[in-house]
């Protein structure tokens, strides 16, 4: 049976972007925001044609719905999402032709369908209601590219490429999920990795090989192919966060509050730590939980905090706006044991490294847990950029410092093909959507490599001074290579 092109269901997107709508709604409701398009492969250009079908498969998204039957997935598989989100995500619908703006500049504008140039979006609204965007919109991006730009490829071989991958991860005992969701080739291929994963997991197990798939985490593909979905937070929650309270030097307590705040103690337990520098996140960490950040239950799970319905300054400097306020208490400890309540750190299972040096951020962990005297094993995530020799060196650091590491491996399996006529590689885009501002103010990121960092110019520098954050950029950060250049023999 043909696959359809472009995006057909709301659930076609990764698990954590409906863990912090969930988040959203029940703090954020009213709170609006902007999105800003990156292309960190700049010369890798879409044609006027590519931006055609782009803009027309951007119209159709506003004829999704969730199905009942998806809905019902929900449901059983993330038991985390209270009724009140399941509600409203049954009557969500997106708005593109009111949301989203896309223009196209050529560089030498002859009229003709096939002038290259580039893209411009610009994404706008209830943050409730545009968080859902990023992923299909980078996943169509990618599909025109390859649909109408580089189209010397084919879908050959796709499954086995995928299984053979698996394959030597699971033999060398490796704990993945597949994350290919944002820069995949097209959906079909999305499908045929997913697929060739799922084949050779069942090899596994008749082999005893101690390796596992863990998921995926597209949540439409883990309920299409009976696998978890998996995920927790991203850049965009805590990035939010401080811009709408102007706290940044508290951002990452308050992110984490609210998360905690929403679902509850030990759930979803993977924290993020890179959005401004690891070190200003691992100060959060060892902070003890206040006794409020438990979920909510019944209506209070999808209603406004205070934080929802604060006044925010307009776009100014942000060494003139007022902190918003935070009314929840804050308790030293339990009143009836007297004993210190548990830290972020203890609580939470482990963490996802996204940014800077895998292996100097494993000997940073270890550290930080020896001196909050945290003996638990915990979980190291891997997430950027990886491939086999990579996931393979960052689980001999992980567990020589006695970390159970697990690896989110994206693009590496979802846009990994060569020239049909030459054999040479056929790169992926490397692109991302960021939340650029919140109630006017900007949204930034200053993660631990200098060439992730993402937003205004002059907030960045402002939130480095405030927060004393040390410059660093790691030698294999180059992010208009991340995965090679056009015309590289293929590996």
């Amino acid at each position: 049976m043909e696959l359809p092109e472009g995006i057909f269901s709301l659930l076609d997107t990764d698990l954590y972007k409906l863990t912090m709508q969930c988040c959203v709604l029940k703090y954020f409701p009213d709170t609006r925001v902007t999105y800003r398009f990156t292309n960190r492969t700049p010369d890798m250009r879409l044609s006027r044609a590519a931006v055609q079908w782009l803009q027309a498969q951007i119209n159709k998204l506003e004829n999704i719905a969730v199905t009942d039957e998806e809905l019902e997935f929900l449901n059983k598989t993330c038991s985390y999402f209270s009724e009140p989100y399941l509600k409203y995500l049954k009557s969500f619908r997106l708005r593109p032709s009111t949301q989203i703006k896309v223009s196209f500049t050529p560089i030498d504008d002859t009229g003709s369908e096939d002038d290259c140039g580039d893209l411009y979006i610009h994404t706008e609204g209830l943050w409730v209601e545009t968080i859902l965007y990023e992923i299909p919109l980078l996943a169509l991006i990618s599909e025109a590219y390859f649909k109408f730009i580089d189209r010397d490829w084919t879908h050959d071989g796709q499954k086995e490429k995928a299984a053979a991958k698996g394959l030597e991860l699971l033999q060398n005992g490796c704990i993945f999920s597949e994350f290919g969701s944002r820069r995949r080739r097209d959906y079909h291929t999305h499908d045929l990795v997913v697929k060739g994963l799922l084949e050779v997991q069942e090899e596994a197990k008749r082999q005893g090989y101690s390796g596992k798939l863990a998921g995926t985490s597209n949540v439409h593909f883990a309920m299409k192919h009976g696998i978890p979905p998996v995920g927790t937070v991203a850049h965009e929650w805590f990035m939010g966060v401080a811009a709408i309270t102007n706290r940044y030097e508290d951002a990452n307590e308050l992110a984490l509050q609210y998360w905690v705040g929403t679902f509850g103690e030990g759930v979803l337990g993977i924290a993020l730590t890179d959005t401004f520098g690891t070190d200003a996140f691992l100060q959060a960490f060892k902070k003890p939980m206040p006794k409020h950040a438990i979920a909510a239950s019944g209506a209070a799970a999808s209603s406004a905090s205070a934080a929802s319905t604060m006044i925010v300054p307009g776009p100014t400097s942000l060494s003139e706006t007022s902190p918003a306020p935070l009314k929840a208490p804050v308790h030293d400890q339990d009143t009836k044991t007297h004993t210190p309540p548990r830290t972020y750190a203890e609580t939470f299972t482990g963490v996802r490294q996204d940014s800077g040096d895998p292996v100097g951020f494993v000997s940073k962990m270890r550290n930080f847990y020896d001196s909050q005297s945290i003996t638990d094993k915990k979980t190291i995530v891997f997430s950027d950029s990886l491939n086999i020799e990579l996931c393979l060196k960052y689980k001999t650091a992980a567990e020589n410092h006695g970390f159970q590491p697990s690896f989110g491996v994206g693009t590496f399996f979802t846009n990994d093909f060569v020239r049909s006529s030459t054999g040479k590689k056929s790169v992926p885009l490397n692109i991302v959507i960021k939340i650029a501002s919140a109630e006017g103010r900007p949204a930034v990121k200053i993660s631990d490599n200098i060439g992730k960092n993402t937003g205004d110019e002059a907030t960045v520098a402002e939130v480095k001074r405030r927060l004393g954050y040390e410059e660093r950029e790691w030698a294999e950060g180059d992010e208009s290579r991340r995965w090679g250049k056009d015309g590289d023999q293929a590996k």
